[in-house]
């Protein structure tokens, strides 16, 4: 058997969102999840950047060209297939058996090809070092059977308990290399070993957390419906990539390596919250989601309310960024990295546009509808390319504008094609938005404002200044003009209305 909870007919059983406390423990899950990748990312952003002081922008747009291919084998790594088993009402241990099969057959055969494609992954950006990098890199696919498997077990029953906890050692192993790394002088080997050591203690932590031991099962047999649901998720993944990737592949072809550099690190900036904090949310709200496809009225209010609580969250974020971006920069990463700064602006505005676009997934997946998100990242895929090769002809900073025309467009699109199926009308989301919308925006602006007045003071002191000034402003705004978006958000940190709307994912 796989896990301790597993009962013998099946290894995975009935639903459990008719279980009484199923409300609370998404809240718990939520907390776990949630918490432990804060606690986590803390830690690493601290090492990330002190890691970025000592290293150089080059060393960073080599590691970002490696990413593309990764990237993009990666899509077939199976993680589908672990979706599936979360999805699923149940799952026999036949069936978790062949899954584990095929992912050991898929990133056996991506890590062989990955090897031979790195030599072409150089010789099109022109970078003998890249093929180096990739062969290497390819370690990381034999961990990922692992911990997908365990990582599905663990999800499909919300005990993200355990994850967090196994996702915390793993996070803080791998800041801990990246930075020994650098201040040893590896350079861009850092970079590169950093995940390798936080994959393989992941998947290590996952499967005894999951006690996911089994043989594998080879005769596939009957597992087609699992096949079908994994290999709609790959196809949005596919054009996810595309869309995700377009830049730093016209970047990556356009510009020399230290501008390229500047671009990613401006993008790891603003995009911190929807990489660190989005996605263990939209992991709980997927296994949340799933359980109550069957009640869509619950589904569709636990999906306004966690976008809004989502929302309230990276508002001040995007906004405070792009209001500070001078001496956050060169106070977080020095003078050298000054260039990034204009990149800022563009880059913060257009990420409340990305992260609503990435928060209708996992309840149009959940209902069973993976081909909804596979057509708006092909959408994305069709869109970005263009967007971005028109943008290059303006440099580096015009690729960072077309995020700002791209994705409002993108997220019409989406929302056209998802919002009638998870039963959400377009002004019940508007609704639900504007309020953390309009108090950062009048935070932002105060905050300029003042920036504007400030006599000459030392970039941390500025820095200081404008973020204490900044944060009492947002909050002083939600509380006298979005009273019940407050009281709303004081119920859902308590745990009030949980059994009401069991799908929350905030």
């Amino acid at each position: 058997m796989s896990g301790s909870s597993i009962p013998p007919e099946t290894a995975l059983g009935p639903d459990i969102a008719t279980e009484p406390d199923f409300g609370q423990r998404i809240r718990r899950a939520v907390i776990w999840r949630s918490g432990s990748q804060i606690a986590g990312q803390i830690v690493a952003w601290a090492s990330t950047f002190l890691v970025i002081r000592i290293l150089t922008p080059e060393d960073y747009g080599l590691f970002a060209l490696t990413q593309v291919m990764l990237m993009l084998f990666n899509l077939l790594n199976g993680y589908g297939l672990a979706s599936a088993v979360i999805q699923r009402d149940e799952v026999a241990k036949q069936e978790l058996r062949q899954i584990f099969g095929l992912l050991l057959l898929l990133n056996g055969a991506l890590a062989v090809a990955q090897i031979a494609c790195a030599p072409l992954a150089a010789a099109y950006y022109r970078q003998p070092m890249v093929a180096d990098l990739l062969r290497v890199q390819a370690l990381i696919y034999l961990t990922i059977p692992f911990s997908a498997l365990a990582y599905a077990q663990l999800a499909r029953s919300l005990e993200f308990q355990r994850q967090a906890q196994v996702n915390l050692v793993s996070a803080l192993i791998g800041a801990g290399v990246a930075l020994g790394g650098a201040l040893a002088g590896w350079g861009v080997w850092a970079l590169v070993w950093a995940p390798i050591a936080m994959f393989a203690t992941r998947a290590l932590g996952l499967t005894i957390a999951a006690r996911s031991w089994m043989w594998p099962s080879f005769d596939f047999r009957g597992a087609g419906s699992i096949a079908r649901y994994g290999g709609l998720i790959a196809v949005a993944q596919f054009f996810g990539f595309v869309q995700s990737q377009a830049d730093i592949l016209v970047a990556g072809r356009w510009f020399e390596a230290h501008l390229v550099g500047i671009y990613t690190t401006a993008l790891l900036l603003t995009q911190i919250f929807n990489n660190k904090v989005v996605p263990p949310l939209n992991e709980v709200a997927f296994a949340a989601y799933s359980r109550m496809q069957n009640d869509r009225p619950a589904l569709a209010a636990g999906f306004t309310r966690s976008t809004r609580a989502i929302m309230v969250a990276a508002m001040p974020f995007f906004f405070g960024l792009a209001a500070v971006a001078e001496p956050l920069v060169l106070t977080l990463l020095g003078d050298k990295w000054r260039e990034i700064v204009p990149l800022l602006l563009p880059l913060a505005l257009a990420m409340p546009f990305w992260t609503l676009f990435t928060l209708l997934r996992p309840a149009t997946d959940a209902l069973g509808r993976p081909g909804i998100a596979s057509g708006n990242a092909a959408a994305g895929a069709l869109l970005m390319p263009v967007v971005f090769l028109v943008g290059a002809q303006w440099g580096i900073i015009g690729i960072a504008w077309a995020w700002l025309i791209a994705y409002p467009l993108l997220l019409i699109f989406a929302a056209v094609r998802s919002l009638p199926v998870v039963g959400v009308r377009a002004g019940e989301l508007l609704r639900a938005v504007a309020p953390p919308v309009l108090a950062a925006t009048a935070m932002a602006a105060v905050v300029m404002l003042v920036d504007r007045m400030l006599p000459a003071l030392p970039q941390p002191m500025r820095l200081a200044v404008l973020v204490a000034t900044g944060g009492p402003i947002y909050c002083l705004w939600l509380a006298l003009f979005a009273r019940e978006t407050v009281r709303d958000l004081i119920e859902l940190v308590r745990g009030r209305r949980m059994p009401a709307v069991p799908a929350v994912a905030t």
